[in-house]
């Protein structure tokens, strides 16, 4: 009887030591997609012990702050341009340490059925940060309808447009708001993530869209002190997983692509 009791005493302060070492760390991500996939992430990862609590963010600023700050373990939102662009503009010392997926930007419109009727002098919305504003401005430039001052490269604004042949009046709306700024605009460039979120399909819908561009690939990012942290593998290896592949295809559709 006592030997049952110690062998019960012994199974029990195991499984406690076993949940003990599971450990838990905070994803930061946007609404739609991002959150969709870390869902189906944690789900993988609690299988090696990894516990992610994720956190949903409604802009593209908070995120890195927070991180920035020790408030989260890593976030999943971001492109390089931009997580490039705001190390530069805030001294966030922050690295990425995986890919993840693509989401081709779309211009969107609920007036005009295809880009060319857009009238002379048409309002068209960009996203109002560096890097996804130029991202929406390069979609133009690439189908002829503008150019662009070649030397800023990625990092152009509306005031790098040299030729602008139909007049088009671009304003600068925070990207979270672009799928809603459609009844007030001609046309506005919407991230897919937030297009998905607010019900438009990104492989149909847009009037323009961007395709597969290779500095656009999302990423994992993480605070430099943590890049070799022991659960930034066991995360990075669930992000990878067929599983998690798979479930992005079926999900989405061809509107987010796996970047792995």
């Amino acid at each position: 009887m006592l030997a049952r009791i110690a062998l019960a005493a012994s199974l029990t302060l195991g499984l406690l030591a076993g949940a003990a070492s599971a450990e838990t760390i905070k994803v930061g991500v946007t609404p739609g997609p991002h959150a969709q996939i870390l869902e189906k992430v944690k789900e993988i990862a609690a299988r090696d012990g990894l516990d992610i609590e994720i956190l949903e963010f409604s802009d593209y600023v908070v995120p890195n702050q927070a991180l920035n700050d020790g408030e989260l373990n890593a976030n999943s939102f971001q492109h390089k341009p931009y997580l490039d662009n705001q190390i530069a503009d805030r001294g966030f010392d922050l690295v990425d340490v995986a890919w993840t997926v693509n989401f081709p930007m779309g211009i969107y419109s609920n007036k005009y059925e295809s880009f060319e009727a857009l009238p002379d002098g048409a309002t068209i919305a960009i996203p109002n940060d560096p890097t996804n504003g130029g991202r929406a401005l390069l979609i133009l430039a690439d189908k002829g309808h503008i150019k662009l001052n070649e030397e800023k490269g990625l990092r152009v604004t509306v005031a790098d447009i040299t030729e602008n042949p139909k007049n088009f009046n671009f304003i600068e709306l925070d990207a979270a708001q672009l799928p809603r700024s459609l009844e007030d605009t001609d046309a506005s460039a919407v991230n897919s993530n937030y297009a998905i979120e607010a019900g438009l399909n990104p492989a149909e819908d847009p009037i323009l869209s961007e395709g597969e561009k290779a500095p656009y690939v999302n990423l994992i990012a993480v605070r430099s002190v943590d890049k070799d942290a022991a659960w930034v593998k066991p995360l990075v290896d669930a992000y990878h997983s067929d599983e998690v592949r798979q479930f992005a295809l079926d999900t989405f559709k061809g509107a987010v692509v796996p970047a792995w």
